[in-house]
């Protein structure tokens, strides 16, 4: 007990040292303890206030909470007092012997009255929409304008519940069902009775005969009964027309009842025709009833314009439905009211047909003409002023999901179309007619080809939604391209692979088989496979500047820069389509185009033909040029430039000639002008090339052999020039020209412009500077110093 008492002593005293030597370090802090005790008392002081503070707080805190307990107690007691004597009234209300079941009894006599409470309003809602019904009744025939008001509070009625249905956990649905049904059944009534009564104005004017006419007083009959049916329909249309633009563009424009009511007679009519037995009604002929409709529209669209056109304009004048005209304009409102007919008969059609490839894309090809018929002669946009009427073909593509059979079958027509292109028997001829003459041939499968895929274009042109178009584009149209170039190329390693020499060392080929690929017919056999090549080359840059092929690429470009997902159109990805479009797809480059992949596949194919072309001409010539090669009589011709060899070529160079024009003869008409020159120009270096190593600087030349070589040349370059225009042959050996033109200079001449052989050899040999002016002097710009030096040394007389 005494530690204890001492313990908070001894801990006091210490924090009064710790205190003081804080306070007092120095000698001069002493000076400082006046102040030190003021401070401290300060601080006692105001700490003795603070305590009497919480002590008064505690006080009256202490007396509140009696107070509040005293409050809280007399409550409970009441709280008490009053259950016992409800438990003592309820057991009397219901004669029950304990509370609790006193309470379930009670509970559920207030279930019951809930349920007679909610019965009472759905009672009172159906009486409600009776009534509503039934004025609505009375009033149609006094006043249309009238009786819209109950139909539309019962409309709102049914919406109303709709919408509060979700909220309610679908409570009470024969009564939404019921409200529904009164709504669309008074709808139905209050049209029947206005339609009855405006189908008794058109007995009167003699509708749907040809003769119809509105005159006298049947024009206010007509106006009247037209504008009461629009009365009926308006707010119906003033819904429609507020709809978001994307959700109206996918749902079908609504017809006009006044409309709807004249269209019967025609229905049944078409019907009659087109439903039963008759002649006209055939799986095979989807034209007649089209054409049908479009007689409809011919044979009544003035009458609509004269008598139907006014009380349009004057009913929506004013309104925003007067900038829809498929409301505000006669025509269009007609179109709309015979397309309903049409659907049903093609969407039964359509079944009937699904197994009959050829019927199906028949009845496509119709519909599409039908729907540019609309579009074009009738102007029908479908109520769509920005992207215009989809068309029936694409309800029936996207909405019915007919596409993907109906591509199916489009493409397997095609591929059997194609197949059989390539095998009949004329396909790798050289087709000379059917071009224009001044152009490279193709093969008659190739001009096939592409008529066949501009048929298919044809196919799909009207076709509006893109991903479809771009479906058609690679499915078909792309993919035929490629099953075509890889004949060609197969066509071509096969070539390759029967001239290799290492292919016929190791497999051999018979007489017939190098025949086939060497020479003439293996020329010829190239010139297909080169003409075909460049013919649908440029037919796709052809197809690439067409306006259809434009749009779909612009299309495409602005889809793919905009894409974030994983498909551009359909199935496809980015990817793909590039890989068989364009690798610019999605790139801000301004170039490209849809066939650039396939164009440049051709483009490959081509040059590295006429490469393959090249070199089999360079083959045959300097095989050809090798007797020639071996002849040495330059040096030892006779030298009177008058004698009877004076104007001959040698022997040896008939053959080569004969083989250049043959090879010519057959070019010249196959390929155009610049491939041609092209090729000739590439073999003429070649030839150049043999002739300078093997011919002029292996033998020594007198002049009667420098001039006979000349005549040689001459007559080689004579062919080329015949075949390709005057001077060309030279322009491929302007070295070879060149030098035996200086072979050919005389010994002396009197014309000082042009030295004489002797004089040109002293300058040639005198320095490099002379010799290039002599070279320039006779015009000669292709030979270097030292073959000039060389060449003048061929000459026998400059070394006797």
């Amino acid at each position: 007990m005494a530690a204890a008492t001492l313990r908070p002593l001894e801990d006091r005293n210490v924090r009064v040292e710790d205190y003081l030597d804080d306070k007092l370090q120095t000698t001069a802090d002493l000076d400082t303890v006046e102040s030190l005790l003021r401070t401290v008392r300060d601080q006692q002081v105001l700490l003795k206030k603070q305590l009497q503070e919480a002590e008064l707080s505690l006080e009256e805190a202490q007396v509140a909470s009696q107070v509040h307990g005293s409050t809280v107690l007399e409550e409970a007691e009441t709280f008490q007092r009053w259950q016992a004597d409800i438990d003592r009234r309820l057991l009397i209300v219901t004669r029950s012997e304990t509370s609790d079941e006193a309470a379930q009894l009670f509970s559920q006599s207030v279930e019951k009255l809930q349920r007679l409470d909610l019965a009472t309003g759905y009672v009172e809602l159906l009486k409600e929409a009776d009534d509503l019904r039934a004025e609505a009744r009375t009033k149609i025939n006094i006043s249309p304008q009238a009786a819209l008001e109950p139909y539309l509070r019962l409309q709102r009625i049914s919406k109303a519940l709709k919408a509060l249905q979700p909220a309610a956990e679908d409570a009470a649905p024969h009564l939404i069902d019921h409200v529904e049904n009164a709504a669309n059944d008074l709808w139905r009534e209050m049209k029947n009775t206005l339609g009855a009564e405006f189908e008794k104005t058109l007995a009167k004017i003699n509708w749907p005969s040809r003769d119809a006419t509105v005159n006298g007083e049947l024009e206010r009959e007509w106006q009247e009964g037209i504008k009461k049916l629009l009365d009926l329909q308006a707010p119906e249309l003033m819904m429609r027309d507020s709809q978001e633009a994307a959700e109206a563009a996918s749902q079908e424009a609504l017809v006009l009842v006044p409309l709807e009511v004249m269209a019967k007679p025609l229905e049944l009519r078409f019907r009659y025709h087109f439903d039963g037995d008759k002649a006209t009604n055939r799986l095979d002929k989807p034209e007649y009833f089209m054409s049908h409709i479009n007689g409809l529209l011919s044979s009544y669209s003035s009458f609509f314009a004269t008598y139907l056109q006014p009380v349009l304009s004057s009913y929506f004048r004013g309104s925003d439905l007067a900038l829809n005209p498929v409301y505000a304009d006669s025509t269009s409102a007609l179109v709309t009211a015979l397309l309903p007919m049409l659907r049903r008969k093609i969407f039964a059609t359509l079944p009937e047909i699904s197994g009959q490839p050829q019927l199906l894309s028949h009845f496509m090809h119709e519909l599409m003409s039908f729907d540019t018929t609309l579009r074009d002669e009738w102007g029908y946009n479908g109520g769509n002023g920005v992207d215009g009427w989809k068309g029936l073909t694409w309800e029936v593509l996207v909405k019915k999901d007919w596409f993907g059979k109906w591509l199916q079958v489009e493409r397997d027509f095609a591929l059997a179309r194609y197949q059989s292109i390539i095998e009949s028997k004329d396909a790798g001829e050289i087709d000379y007619d059917s071009v224009d003459p001044g152009v490279t041939k193709p093969t008659r499968a190739a001009i096939r080809v592409n008529d066949l895929l501009e048929t298919i274009t044809d196919r799909y042109r009207p076709l509006a939604s893109f991903s479809q178009k771009l479906r058609f584009l690679i499915d078909i149209q792309i993919a035929i391209f490629d099953k075509f170039h890889n004949r060609l190329h197969s066509g071509l390693e096969a070539y390759l692979a029967a001239t290799s020499t290492v292919v016929r060392a190791v497999q051999g080929v018979s007489k017939e088989e190098r025949a086939g690929v060497e020479g003439i017919s293996g020329l010829e056999r190239l010139c297909r496979i080169y003409g075909s090549a460049e013919y649908l080359e440029k037919a796709m840059a052809d197809w690439s500047d067409d306006i259809f092929f434009l749009e779909l690429w612009d299309e495409l470009q602005d889809r793919a820069r905009r894409s974030s997902g994983k498909t551009l159109a359909g199935p496809m990805s980015l990817e793909a389509v590039a890989e068989k479009t364009s690798q610019t797809v999605g790139s801000d480059e301004d170039s490209g185009a849809l066939f650039d992949e396939t164009a440049g596949a051709y483009r490959k194919l081509r040059v590295r033909t006429e490469e393959v072309m090249v070199e089999l001409l360079v083959h045959n010539m300097r095989e050809a040029l090798r007797p020639y090669s071996r002849i040495n009589p330059w040096s030892s011709l006779d030298s009177d430039p008058s004698g009877p060899t004076s104007t001959a070529v040698s022997a040896e160079i008939d053959g080569p000639i004969e083989q250049l024009d043959d090879f010519l003869s057959l070019l010249s008409p196959a390929l155009a002008q610049a491939p041609l020159r092209r090729i000739l120009r590439q073999v003429s270096l070649a030839m150049q090339g043999y002739l300078w190593d093997y011919v002029l600087m292996r033998n020594s030349f007198s002049s009667s052999g420098a001039r006979h070589l000349l005549r040689d040349l001459t007559a080689v370059w004579r062919v080329m020039d015949k075949y390709v225009g005057e001077g060309q042959g030279q322009l491929g050996m302007k070295k070879l020209r060149e030098g035996v033109t200086l072979l050919n200079l005389p010994m002396e001449t009197d014309d000082k412009s042009v030295p004489g052989l002797e004089e040109a050899e002293k300058r040639i040999f005198s320095s490099n500077e002379q010799a290039r002016e002599a070279l320039e002097q006779l015009g000669m710009a292709n030979l270097t110093e030292s073959e000039a030096r060389t060449i003048v040394e061929r000459r026998v007389e400059l070394g006797s």
